[in-house]
């Protein structure tokens, strides 16, 4: 198979695994379901392209291991912080607007536009899981895993702190300013965009300069779509206690020192 016959059957799969999950999520009626398996969704497409390319190497195998790192653990701590909580509120907007039909456009606006974004953003993973030659790694590969382990401690880190600062019934309706949250407003935004940018470099070390595309696709929808817009108009929205002054000294998603500093 050719890598673009490779890509095209990992849009089959990814695909088919929103489609298993847009099922159960009609039986439960909760579309929310969709933002647990995001993460898994790039599982099996790196699994995809390195079981079909040809001429697996060293690459293949560790990409796939550091997607495999980020994605389940994005999508367990993504189940367990949201058991048991209900449709989130995004999608029982679109259910209201929807009326009776939501079941069935949410396959399409829901689960089909996330499984076709997921396979765009994935040609990072397409281009290092299947290019044979350099066989060894290289110094891009290093600085890639270097790059890539950064964004995983912001991302990883920034959730648990903040799982365990709301945890803390002391800190209702106050703002998370600890940790990793006194640099940057949106830690774990920033490492997410900043691991894929990690997988670019793996990438490049194979030559395969287009597939920046798929990691500037990814921090365009974090910052400006999904991510630090979003959340930063529901904080503001919020009114918790300091929010203000924590965005005043705060960087909203580049870490940096606090302007009080």
């Amino acid at each position: 198979m050719t890598t673009w016959q490779v890509w095209l059957a990992g849009l089959g799969s990814v695909m088919g695994l929103m489609l298993v999950t847009w099922i159960a999520s009609v039986v439960r009626r909760d579309a929310s379901l969709v933002d647990r398996v995001w993460g898994l969704g790039f599982v099996v497409l790196a699994l995809t392209y390195a079981l079909l390319g040809e001429g697996a190497t060293l690459r293949t195998w560790l990409i796939v291991a550091l997607v495999a790192v980020w994605g389940l653990r994005l999508s367990i701590y993504l189940t367990w912080r949201n058991w048991g909580e209900g449709e989130d509120k995004r999608y029982q907007s679109m259910r209201r607007r929807a009326s009776g039909s939501f079941a069935l456009k949410s396959l399409v606006t829901v689960f089909g536009l996330q499984g076709l974004l997921a396979w765009l953003i994935s040609l990072p993973l397409l281009a290092a899981a299947t290019a044979g030659s350099p066989s060894g790694l290289t110094w891009l590969d290093g600085l890639g895993v270097a790059v890539w382990l950064l964004g995983f401690v912001f991302e990883a880190g920034g959730d648990w702190q903040l799982s365990r600062f709301l945890a803390d019934p002391a800190n209702r309706g106050r703002v998370m300013d600890r940790g990793l949250w006194r640099y940057t407003r949106h830690p774990n935004y920033f490492g997410d965009t900043t691991l894929w940018w990690g997988y670019f470099l793996i990438a490049l070390a194979t030559g395969a300069w287009w597939a920046a595309f798929g990691s500037a696709l990814m921090t365009f929808f974090i910052v400006k779509i999904s991510g630090v817009a979003m959340t930063e108009r529901s904080m503001t929205k919020s009114s918790r206690e300091g929010h203000e002054e924590y965005v005043r000294r705060t960087n909203a998603f580049f870490p940096g020192p606090p302007d009080s500093d």
